[in-house]
């Protein structure tokens, strides 16, 4: 039997044919641990106040598209910050990232917990996700880094998973909490819990890359924030707009947003020309292999993380279940996407993305569009049915288009790639909240504060769900552009479709 490796002659060849290569190096597994775990904690709280939102909006009299800012705000600021996580993930060592990182969400959670009304809740949500920005983005450049070429599909399958069952479990941890304590123990609970992963992080975590020199582009920062922030609010505004309770018109931010994002980009362009540090190198989105998972996932997300919001509201006004039940019916969507994941990951290494994401998103449509015809006279089993494959189709495209986005670029991109596509994850998941909460409000014409009716519910429930079958059906579209890509030539500079 020959070597399979033979720039390296010293490695011998394995009883499959492979060679050990393919193994992850001493210490690898303990690094991508260690984040996956810290970074589920981070993310569980993405979600978290979605079960919780009834229960706000009448402790703290408050409407239903005021609420929905605790849970879009925090995405919102992710969505502005984590295009830095490139510059900052370059310019200082992996171990201090993580601990300072860790240190601002506790002093996050800590605010939130002891919140005496709405804004300091919503001040504690914004500092929670100023310590969460950078984790996803280390998580997923570093397991590109350290995960061989023949096991990215599979390792990636975990660590994808991480950014969409964490969210997913949010809700559910939340019912389970509130079935027997007050809203506050949602983030007494995760302070312990995150000080011993600050503990752990400050014990065993060791530096993997050598910071270089970066300087800090203030005025990309301002237009990521204007451009983001701009454009969230717009489209949070609109189901107040239309019931004449908005205080600008939503147009005039949406349009500002877009502006904000386009100078954003070409401020980027503009540092890359000059040979100057941008904040996110835009040459990832050069490669075609790049941009159409891109693209696919921000439909994805959208109604991922708007269908979180939603759901938990339909589930308590139209087939009146409290916040034990909630949580219960929400638990198996997190060991789906778990059980799902990691049986795509084994599919992936083997036969590519096709296989996956195509029937995936085919699948996961149509239980959307099923979902936007039920009403207060079904059962909650077949809620749940229809809950549970569109979690496990929608984690059949999740891990396949992270792994190929990042698997087309060079090395040196991984930071800018996996901040990008982070960034697009987190600002459609943004947007999500605020277009399925506008369509709810909307379908039943509810700015006011306090319960709707189950008529209502009903009503605003299908319209939530019909906009997000909509979305759906551009995914679709879009997966079927999705192949596998080539390893990029990293020593010849050249792209993963052969650009240079």
């Amino acid at each position: 039997m020959t070597n399979p490796n033979p720039a390296d002659p010293a490695i011998p060849p394995s009883r499959t044919g492979k060679s050990r290569v393919e193994k992850l190096a001493p210490g690898s597994a303990l690094v991508i641990g260690l984040l996956m775990g810290s970074t589920f904690l981070v993310l569980l709280n993405e979600m978290l106040l979605g079960v919780a939102l009834p229960t706000l909006i009448t402790d703290l009299d408050i409407t239903p598209s005021s609420g929905q800012w605790l849970t879009t705000g925090y995405l919102l600021t992710l969505a502005v910050l984590i295009p830095a996580t490139g510059f900052v993930m370059r310019r200082f060592h992996m171990r201090t990232i993580f601990l300072t990182a860790l240190t601002l969400f506790i002093i996050g959670t800590a605010i939130a917990a002891a919140a005496p009304g709405f804004e300091v809740l919503l001040a504690g949500r914004i500092v929670q996700a100023a310590g969460t920005a950078v984790f996803v983005p280390l998580l997923m450049t570093t397991a590109m880094r350290l995960v061989p070429e023949a096991r990215r599909g599979s390792i990636m399958a975990l660590v994808t998973a991480v950014p969409a069952i964490a969210p997913a479990l949010g809700p559910a941890v939340s019912g389970l909490v509130l079935s027997f304590l007050p809203w506050r123990w949602l983030f007494i609970l995760i302070l312990p819990l995150a000080v011993i992963a600050l503990v752990l992080g400050a014990l065993k975590l060791k530096n993997i890359t050598t910071p270089e020199h970066a300087t800090l582009d203030v005025l990309s920062l301002l237009l990521s924030a204007i451009g983001f922030g701009a454009l969230v609010f717009g489209l949070s505004s609109i189901g107040e707009s239309a019931s004449g309770h908005a205080p600008v018109s939503p147009a005039i931010p949406i349009v500002i947003g877009i502006l904000g994002v386009a100078a954003f980009a070409f401020r980027q362009s503009f540092l890359r020309r000059r040979n100057r540090d941008p904040f996110l190198d835009m040459r990832v989105f050069q490669t075609k292999l790049f941009a159409v998972p891109l693209l696919i996932m921000l439909f994805i997300a959208l109604n991922g993380f708007g269908i979180l919001l939603i759901l938990p509201l339909i589930l308590t006004g139209s087939l009146g279940l409290g916040t034990l039940a909630i949580g219960l019916f929400l638990v198996p969507g997190g060991a789906a996407i778990a059980l799902v994941s990691a049986i795509g990951g084994r599919i992936y290494d083997r036969f590519g993305p096709r296989p996956l994401v195509i029937p995936g998103g085919i699948i996961w449509t149509a239980t959307i569009w099923f979902l936007s015809t039920l009403d207060q006279n079904t059962s909650v089993w077949l809620y749940l049915v229809a809950y549970l494959v569109m979690s496990a189709s929608q984690a059949m495209m999740w891990a396949p288009l992270t792994t190929v986005a990042l698997s087309s670029l060079r090395a040196e991109l991984y930071p800018y790639g996996s901040a990008a596509f982070t960034t697009a994850q987190q600002l459609a998941g943004a947007a999500g909240g605020a277009v399925l909460v506008s369509a709810y409000t909307i379908g039943a014409n509810a700015a006011h504060a306090g319960a709707l009716t189950v008529a209502q519910t009903v009503e605003a429930g299908q319209a939530a769900f019909t906009t997000a079958g909509l979305v759906a059906f551009a995914a679709v579209i879009g997966t079927l552009f999705v192949t596998r890509p080539r390893t990029p030539a990293i020593s010849t500079g050249a792209t993963a479709d052969g650009r240079p």
